[in-house]
């Protein structure tokens, strides 16, 4: 029996994704937990209700630092401040077992969702905003030796409030050695680079008819190097062109592969709706689109998929990808965040873009609605 349930404790321990199906939580509230529950927060030491920090320009504000083995379950924040861009503004990074290079390095509102610079509600399982301005995120983060959680304001003005509670589990053991890393990457393309812009049409001959077998151009989600599996990605596009911005196809190359083997129809398939998603946001647990613009130049969209129900596997290196209108014609921008998990050390990030180049705007690319 104590066989069985050593086993069952492992088997817990080694599929944290799974740890966020409400169902399994219910099921497991009757085992014994060997942890000690510990909470990071801004709350006001002196005992007071000033329960927030600020961040002064340039400054960086630790939120975690402490020893493992641990689990991160949960992270909170709220955000109060003047600056319209303070979700662009603000750099989350997280860093595990004293690597010098972070794990996570996205601006703050890309890692919850809020690629565009503002806030809106919806729910899934890993990631939700709650109203109002309640950024939530449950993906279960490991960590053998060290935890380290930064935020730094990039921005020109002083965050006059942030809060934070950071909750997790301490463990007297050391957590199973199969277990992988959480990695959150940031990218964007503003612009992304279409192949023309002499176009009128997405149903145009001169778009239809170009190919892409190999994902030449493609908009990268991220790259990985190592053993691991992708987790999901949210992606928010700002039309710079009239017209419907989800004409490209998911891509994912596995282990240096020249040619996909996960190929998908279309953007909005890939997030699992259909047809422009008709019009109408929405949000569930693994998919959504809780911004959806109109099909003009300015146009906002925003949407998630997270592969909770089976995680793509890697045992080399992944390259996960998307176009940017078929075959790459279009010249829309994109803001994204990837999340996996995988084994350290990971490769290195793609350079942060700087705080203006990160602030979204409609760029004169030519093209429908687009007068360069």
């Amino acid at each position: 029996m104590k066989k069985l349930v050593a086993m069952l404790a492992f088997c817990f321990l080694t599929l944290p994704l799974f740890s966020q199906d409400p169902s399994t939580w219910l099921a497991d509230l009757p085992q014994a937990k060997d942890y000690v529950q510990k909470r990071a927060s801004s709350y006001d030491r002196s005992g007071g209700n000033a329960d927030a920090r600020t961040i002064a320009a340039g400054e960086t504000l630790t939120l975690l630092d402490d020893a493992g083995p641990g689990m991160i379950s949960h992270v909170w924040f709220t955000i109060a401040s003047d600056d319209p861009y303070h979700l662009k503004a603000l750099v989350l990074r997280m860093y595990w077992d004293g690597e010098s290079d972070p794990s996570v390095e996205t601006p703050v509102g890309d890692f919850f969702g809020l690629g565009l610079g503002d806030y809106h509600v919806f729910q899934s399982l890993p990631l939700s905003v709650g109203s109002d301005k309640a950024l939530n995120s449950f993906f279960s983060m490991p960590f053998q030796k060290h935890a380290r959680i930064t935020v730094t304001n990039e921005g020109s003005s002083k965050v006059d409030a942030f809060y934070f509670n950071i909750d997790y589990r301490a463990y007297s053991k050391p957590l199973p050695p199969d277990l992988l890393y959480f990695h959150a990457q940031y990218r964007q393309a503003a612009p992304a680079h279409g192949s023309t812009n002499e176009w009128h049409s997405n149903g145009d001959a001169r778009v239809n008819d170009k190919k892409n077998l190999n994902g030449e151009g493609n908009y990268v989600w991220m790259e990985a190097t190592g053993r691991g599996h992708f987790a999901g990605v949210t992606m928010s596009v700002l039309e710079n062109q009239d017209g419907w911005w989800g004409e490209g196809d998911d891509m994912f190359f596995v282990d240096g592969e020249t040619t996909p083997s996960i190929n998908g129809t279309g953007s909005e398939d890939y997030f699992l709706g259909a047809w422009d998603f008709g019009g109408h946001a929405f949000s569930y647990g693994l998919y959504g689109a809780p911004v959806v613009g109109q099909e003009v130049a300015g146009g906002r969209s925003s949407v998630y998929r997270f592969h909770l129900d089976s995680p793509i596997p890697f045992t080399k290196s992944l390259r996960a990808t998307i176009e940017h209108g078929h075959a790459n014609h279009r010249s829309d921008n994109y803001f994204s965040v990837a999340y996996w998990y995988q084994t350290e050390p990971h490769a290195a990030f793609p350079a942060l873009p700087p705080l203006e180049k990160r602030i979204p705007r409609i760029y004169a690319v030519g093209g429908p609605g687009n007068a360069k």
